[in-house]
């Protein structure tokens, strides 16, 4: 039996793609009631906690409402919908470009998370999507940076879910992402570049340190103008930030990147220089079906088009999208 058939079935449904809360009370404590732990634990004001048990919203495993002032139940368990904080939404919505029983394969904006983590909750592809095409149970097979645009694929059965993620772990999948960013003509390319890439939980910013490499991508130059570059990245491995720290490492950092070379804090709805990173092409062979997949993304990196635009005459992008500076 797997992880996934043992778990407890929520007894709320889903809100705006996001499903339901459950705590797991302690066996023992000092509280007389289930209001008086989750005041306790939870990270909101008392308040919050008894407007959730006011409007019935704090419910037992079989969905039935738990009184403010119900005991304590040790060992038990309760379920409730959090309140998300507002959420600034991303400028563009994701757009679906291929779905059948097995797959929903989407082309994601710029500033656009995949899924609900820290202060984007709602405002993401999954919770969007979910309940946009009315597929409560539509996962992701793999991650892709909230920064970063493209292609995302995601699975329409849990029970498939496996299957399409170990293509991911097991390196099955072709990828092909394009950047833009400074051009120089020292970096001799087409290169190779290996190290080792270290990313530390709650620092922003990943890192190139000695040993061992666990990090490899293949840097193509596809084309140069106006000291801008335009480039074809492979990654034949996938940990955090690689293409960025690979890219940086070479003295090209990519354009709108607010952490590599240096971190800096843009405000949530400033959209104006979205990085020049995008998930071209994903290519695999089904696991279910045995059907050759290729899927390539409809989206243009602004900063390469609106320096046509610009280099041309045109006129700059209301936007402020370009033109950018090298």
């Amino acid at each position: 039996m797997s992880r996934r058939s043992r778990r407890t079935p929520a007894p709320l449904p889903q809100r705006d793609g996001i499903g339901p809360v459950r705590v797991r009370l302690p066996p023992d404590g000092p509280w007389a009631t289930v209001r008086d732990h989750l005041v306790e634990r939870l990270p909101v004001p008392a308040a919050e906690v008894d407007a959730l048990f006011a409007e019935g919203g704090v419910v037992t495993a079989d969905g039935r409402p738990v009184a403010a002032d119900a005991p304590y139940p040790p060992g038990g368990q309760v379920w409730f919908h959090r309140r998300p904080a507002e959420e600034v939404p991303a400028p563009y919505p994701p757009v679906v470009l291929h779905r059948d029983e097995h797959l929903v394969v989407v082309d994601k904006p710029h500033f656009l998370a995949t899924t609900p983590r820290g202060r984007h909750v709602t405002q993401t592809a999954l919770a969007l999507l979910r309940t946009r095409l009315r597929l409560p149970e539509l996962s992701p097979a793999h991650r892709l940076d909230r920064l970063t645009a493209g292609l995302v694929l995601f699975t329409v059965r849990p029970t498939e879910r496996a299957a399409y993620q170990r293509l991911f772990s097991d390196r099955l999948v072709h990828k092909e992402y394009e950047a833009v960013a400074g051009y120089d003509p020292a970096v001799a390319l087409p290169r190779t570049v290996r190290s080792r890439v270290v990313k530390e939980r709650g620092v922003i910013a990943a890192r190139e340190v000695p040993g061992e490499p666990n990090a490899e991508t293949r840097v193509e130059l596809l084309g140069h103008r106006g000291g801008l570059g335009r480039y074809r990245l492979l990654p034949r491995t996938g940990r955090t930030h690689q293409l960025r720290v690979h890219l940086n490492s070479l003295g090209l950092p990519i354009l709108g990147d607010p952490v590599y070379p240096d971190v800096t804090d843009p405000a949530p709805d400033d959209f104006r220089r979205p990085l020049q990173l995008l998930s071209r092409v994903l290519e695999f062979t089904d696991p279910l079906t045995g059907e050759e997949r290729r899927f390539t993304s409809t989206r243009k990196l602004t900063a390469w088009t609106a320096y046509d635009r610009w280099a041309h005459g045109g006129p700059e992008p209301a936007d402020g999208s370009g033109p950018w500076p090298a």
